[in-house]
């Protein structure tokens, strides 16, 4: 499975938003399916967003509540997931992965983008 590269993670205080950006390396992003996931301390991972293939077709986990929003930039080479309201529970490793939105179809895993939420 092809890695990705997530960036734009950090620390942010509660009620704060955070950008993340999901890049191919040397690729376009354009025509793929991609996940966002994430792993809190001591816990499984699990899938946040989905952003389909062709139509472009976005899917949310039920904690997001309207809070986060994923897309392909401008020039849909990259795939962004926009926080809003966050949360100290939103505190995770976030991941992104090409061509599937199932935690349990994902060989292997980027390096990921630390997210915490703290005052």
């Amino acid at each position: 499975q092809v890695q990705l590269v997530e960036s734009g993670g950090g620390l942010v205080q509660p009620g704060g938003s955070l950008r993340l950006s999901c890049a191919g390396s040397g690729f376009s992003l354009r025509l793929y399916a991609v996940g966002w996931f994430r792993q809190a301390p001591g816990k499984e991972r699990e899938s946040i967003s989905c952003i389909s293939a062709g139509d472009d077709n976005l899917r949310y986990a039920d904690f997001v509540n309207g809070r986060f929003t994923t897309g392909r930039d401008n020039s849909a080479t990259t795939v962004y997931l926009q926080m809003n309201r966050l949360k100290p529970e939103d505190t995770a490793i976030y991941y992104c992965v090409l061509g599937t939105c199932v935690v349990e179809m994902v060989d292997s895993w980027g390096q990921g983008t630390q997210v915490t939420v703290s005052s």
